[in-house]
């Protein structure tokens, strides 16, 4: 089996998480200026065999796409047609910078550290992605 990628996309930065090649659980991998994030997923992918990538879907409460998607969209068309045989998902992401916050209380991490926006970015993409493997999972 190959990884997936996790994206959780920003317009400043970016959270990327990946699978174990076993893709049972997914962790941080990093995080990355999002205008650099199409180049890092090209050269991951010369290193790494991956099978899909997921992005989170920023939706609102109601279920529709959040303002976000106008940032998304475009990212997504050209990651297409730069890797076109690459699956592309997109994952509900809701409540993830919530969850991810939450996670770092939970393990103790120190305010100090729970400040740093890419430690978050790096969770919230880990979140979206074990999500989307559980929901896979009971399919």
């Amino acid at each position: 089996m190959a990884r997936i990628l996790g994206i959780d996309y920003g317009r400043k930065r970016t959270g990327i998480a990946v699978t174990d090649p076993l893709q049972i659980v997914a962790n941080g991998l990093t995080t990355v200026p999002t205008h650099t994030l199409l180049d890092f997923i090209k050269k991951y992918i010369e290193q790494e065999q991956v099978e899909a990538i997921v992005i989170g879907k920023p939706t609102q409460l109601n279920g529709e796409p959040s303002e976000s998607m106008r940032y998304i969209d475009p990212f997504i068309k050209r990651l297409q047609n730069e890797l076109p045989q690459m699956p592309v998902i997109l994952f509900d992401e809701r409540f993830t910078s919530t969850l991810a916050h939450q996670a770092m209380i939970d393990g103790g991490m120190k305010k100090k550290d729970r400040q740093d926006k890419a430690r978050v970015d790096a969770i919230a993409a880990s979140i979206i992605l074990n999500d989307y493997l559980q929901s896979k999972s009971q399919r």
